[in-house]
């Protein structure tokens, strides 16, 4: 890709066959990766229902959920090797075979079925023969019906949702959930042959611009692998972390530089939550708060750019990513300035115990920090001077946080870039195949011509009550499913949904991509069913019980920031029109 980059900008001679060879990559990798999380049992669920559950049911419901798993990997894995079979001898835009995109996807979908059945068949036989009898039984129901009373059925829509809904609540992961509702329906109605399900998971991540994701999400894992993170952290510390509420201004400014460097907001988390968590412990402040304020700083670090959803978002609904980056930074700025305001107010000074006491001079400091920093040139100077694209700017950050910082700060060794190789493509993986899950049930929503019902509803309001009675409900909506549904699907089903509609009712899309990338972020860490607040404790090794009352203070103060944002459309247009956008 950087050979790419350097041929057209300096040669004028552009690679015509790089892009379809990264995107064909990208595809592979993208069902590897995810191969690989399920073998490590990383995929995220909504477990708060299921852990209600006795012993005994909760092994029968964790048992039948893995089965569905290893039927949805089989069916994907089936159907991907028909669909590059299917496609033999056509070719991509630049020439090469299209079966190339699909062969590998079902290499990774093997791997996945192979996973997800070593991790059913290892359970007790009879929790397997208890999930395989429930699974027989319902498959025996339906064709029962369907042979004895064909026209009483539930229609296929129905049966999509009710499955969708079960399987949130019995703590199936959500990128399976998606992809099993869009079979339920595909399975149900009958019309459909499998390989289109393959061909849209395929075309949910085959696109160029969401190679972006990998590529940051690899940078934020070199940093703290190479020390990049530590440092720049410590010089915050030393800068203002004696101050009132110091570690906690110290955790917000931090999430703040991250989020405009990595793009990945787990890996923001896990790089400032290792670090400045275990300090609040030693200073004696509550672990539970700490990990609390890390999660909404999460939540305003959404708006930063280069983070991944305003790529998904600019992606699914057509939006420049550019602008949206831009139309970010003053929101993000808002949250930020309202968090360390609420830090300051309310904090204490931090009884640093003597181990925290930084050894590096200031000047070494500086130096590191200047390093780090410099990556926020190479991704703001790449956008504005229009050398690269997002895609191309994230694989040259990848490149100076493995070249340079490890150059520089001498601690990234073979060994730990390749287990920051793997834990990003693990993660890459989750994340894209939780998107390329969400474009078959989005494949199968617009069937059922869901978008054009929802889009004549959401007129309807705002016909009655102009155009901020739509805006609030978007914005209610996106929390409500940003909690729901993992934060990417739900930008991804909803985002080219509300954003078209927004602009026929005369709100710049702009701005209101930044209010639902927002939105989404509240719900995403909201509880008792946000999956990153799941995430943040785990990293804080904290029990959500002890995060629930501070973050909801937290996501309120965000909230009301939210809606600031909203009816002030010139917060977040000002600087898009300032640079040309």
């Amino acid at each position: 890709m950087a050979f790419s980059v350097t041929a057209r900008s300096l040669f004028n001679a552009p690679v015509e066959w790089s892009d379809d060879v990264a995107r064909g990559l990208m595809v592979g990798s993208a069902f590897f990766g995810a191969a690989s999380a399920l073998k490590r049992g990383e995929n995220a669920g909504v477990v708060f229902l299921v852990d209600k559950l006795g012993a005994r049911p909760r092994r029968l419901v964790d048992s039948f959920a893995a089965l569905l798993i290893l039927v949805v990997s089989a069916f994907l894995a089936a159907n991907s090797a028909r669909m590059g079979w299917l496609t033999t001898g056509q070719t991509t835009g630049s020439g090469l075979p299209l079966e190339l995109t699909f062969y590998p996807m079902a290499a990774g979908a093997a791997c996945m079925t192979l996973f997800a059945a070593e991790h059913f068949f290892r359970r007790s036989i009879a929790d397997v023969v208890s999930a395989a009898a429930i699974g027989a039984f319902v498959a025996g129901l339906w064709y029962a019906w369907s042979a004895v009373a064909p026209d009483a059925l539930p229609p296929a829509g129905a049966l999509m949702l009710a499955g969708f809904v079960l399987c949130l609540a019995g703590g199936m992961p959500i990128g399976f959930g998606l992809a099993l509702a869009a079979l339920i329906y595909l399975w149900t109605e009958g019309n459909v042959p499998g390989v289109i399900f393959a061909q849209q998971m395929a075309r949910g991540i085959d696109n160029f611009v969401l190679l972006a994701i990998p590529f940051f999400i690899l940078v934020g894992y070199l940093m703290e692998a190479n020390g990049m993170s530590v440092r720049l952290i410590a010089l915050l510390e030393r800068l203002v972390g004696r101050m009132r509420g110091g570690l906690n201004v110290v955790m917000v400014l931090s999430m703040v530089i991250f989020s405009g460097i990595s793009g990945s907001k787990m890996a923001d988390v896990a790089a400032v939550g290792s670090v400045l968590v275990p300090a609040a412990r030693r200073s004696k402040q509550n672990p539970g708060e700490a990990v609390a304020l890390l999660a909404a700083s999460a939540v305003m670090a959404e708006a930063i750019p280069p983070c991944i959803n305003l790529i998904i978002l600019g992606f699914v609904a057509n939006l420049s990513i550019g602008g949206l980056f831009m139309a970010g930074l003053l929101p993000a700025g808002v949250m930020a300035a309202a968090l360390i305001a609420v830090a300051v107010l309310f904090g204490r000074r931090a009884a640093l115990a003597e181990a925290e006491q930084l050894k590096e001079d200031a000047r070494r400091l500086w130096s590191g920090a200047a390093v780090t920093l410099g990556l926020l040139v190479l991704i703001f100077g790449g956008f504005k001077t229009g050398f690269a694209t997002a895609t191309e700017i994230s694989a040259f950050a990848a490149i100076y946080a493995l070249v340079v910082g490890g150059a520089v700060f001498r601690e990234l060794g073979l060994r730990a870039a390749f287990q920051s190789f793997v834990h990003a493509a693990t993660r890459s993986g989750l994340v894209l195949f939780i998107v390329a899950a969400a474009q078959s049930l989005a494949f199968v929503l617009t069937l059922q011509q869901v978008p054009h019902a929802l889009a004549d509803m959401m007129i309807r309001f705002s016909q009655a009550g102009g155009a901020w009675t739509f805006m609030l409900l978007s914005i209610l909506i996106l929390i409500v499913m940003g909690s729901v549904l993992e934060g990417a699907a739900a930008l991804i089903i909803f985002g080219p949904l509300l954003v078209p509609v927004a602009s026929q009712i005369g709100i710049a899309p702009l701005h209101f991509g930044v209010v639902l990338v927002v939105a989404m972020g509240i719900g995403l860490f909201a509880p008792p069913l946000g999956l990153g607040l799941y995430g943040a404790c785990l990293i804080g090794k904290v029990p959500i019980e002890d995060t629930v009352r501070p973050i909801l203070g937290y996501l309120g103060l965000l909230f009301l920031c939210l809606l600031v944002i909203a009816f002030v459309p010139g917060i977040s247009l000002w600087l898009p029109h300032l640079m040309g956008y």
